[in-house]
């Protein structure tokens, strides 16, 4: 078994496919990694790639699958359960450890690993996708030009369909409901809890709270104990996520959510290249000081998925080249810089708007 500098988790996958196609084209060499020999074997002779083939649990294949990784990019969801054991493989080898989620709880536990990544003195950063790297680095920006800040919303307005993983995850986090940051605690509140029109780009959208990956990382981000996270959605699309407050815990039933991971399973794995290319989307991103200052700042990015591919190769290469990194729990905007966004294929410039707020927004929930 040969050094891997890089090694791809879930390879096979929608996004880790993609991922895997573009490190190859960018000449880095990959090892591609999951628990299916055929799949990842079939991938790894198509691309010309060593493999490897390991069981999240199974603590002994995962160690041998890392070894000698200087990077492990983990792309097999749903990360509630695959991230854990990933974290301790990549500590028990001192491989940085890079992931595209975007679950809170998960954000939250690989935060908690920081200290012990500290030690081993390797890089934890999740989320290097488009969950949440442009919103990121929005809230990295907004905090320079308002460093006394104390509440921050971030959005976005999303054009497209999610592929089968994503839409998985998705029925897993609607069972526990909406979540906001306020007064510097992750608080549960009822879906769609705030209402609000945004403009993000291209005139105003009614938009609703989601609790999207920010509501961690932005806190860890910026310091900013009030975080509300927006996505522009259409008054039915309200209206159905709304009766979830009061149907949603029937998703908590395993059966059901089973039921409903297999009707997502009969779609396709993901948008093609076609569809890809003309879904652009649109972040935004405002911060409110006491004073009643306000600083909008919005940018314009390409697809999610074409995000989440050249984002996360960069942090690679970042890590790769061995450029100045503190160890321990990081988010993408620590690690890259509030300008990280700008850089990626198919994005604008961040645009910075500063005014007064008439109706600051209240600190908590």
């Amino acid at each position: 078994m040969s050094a891997a500098r890089l090694v791809i988790y879930g390879a096979t996958g929608y996004t880790g496919d993609l991922i895997a196609r573009e490190a190859v084209r960018r000449g880095l060499q990959p090892v591609l990694a999951g628990r299916n020999e055929a799949a990842i074997a079939a991938l790894a002779q198509e691309l010309g790639c060593e493999y490897r083939i390991a069981s999240l649990d199974d603590a002994g294949a995962l160690d041998r699958a890392l070894q000698g990784a200087a990077v492990t990019l983990h792309c097999a969801g749903p990360f509630s359960a695959t991230s854990a054991p990933m974290v301790a493989a990549c500590l028990r080898q001192r491989s940085h450890y890079l992931d595209i989620t975007g679950e809170i709880d998960v954000l939250e536990a690989v935060h908690q690993s920081g200290p012990a990544a500290g030690q081993a003195g390797v890089v934890l950063c999740p989320a290097t996708g488009f969950d949440v790297v442009p919103t990121d680095c929005v809230a990295a920006r907004l905090h320079q030009e308002l460093p006394d800040a104390t509440y921050l919303a971030l959005g976005f307005a999303a054009r497209g369909r999610p592929s089968r993983g994503t839409l998985k995850t998705s029925i897993e986090n609607l069972a526990r409901g909406g979540r906001i940051r306020s007064a510097g605690r992750i608080t549960p509140v009822a879906h769609a809890f705030r209402e609000r029109n945004i403009d993000f780009g291209e005139g105003p959208l009614t938009a609703v709270t989601i609790p999207w990956g920010d509501v961690s990382t932005a806190y860890w981000t910026t310091g900013i104990g009030n975080v509300e996270c927006y996505m522009a959605m259409p008054v039915t699309g309200i209206a159905r996520l709304r009766r979830l407050n009061t149907f949603g815990r029937l998703l908590r039933f395993a059966p059901l959510q089973g039921a409903l991971k297999r009707m997502v399973a009969t779609g396709p794995a993901g948008p093609d290249a076609a569809a890809r290319a003309v879904s652009t989307m649109l972040v935004w991103g405002e911060a409110q000081a006491p004073s009643g200052e306000r600083v909008t700042a919005r940018v314009r990015v390409a697809n999610g998925y074409e995000v989440t591919v050249h984002a996360s190769l960069a942090i690679v290469q970042h890590l790769l080249d061995g450029k100045p990194v503190e160890s321990g729990h990081r988010t993408p905007s620590q690690i890259m810089g509030s300008g990280f966004v700008e850089a990626l294929p198919g994005s604008s410039r961040i645009e910075i708007v500063r005014d007064r707020a008439w109706n600051p927004r209240p600190p908590a929930a």
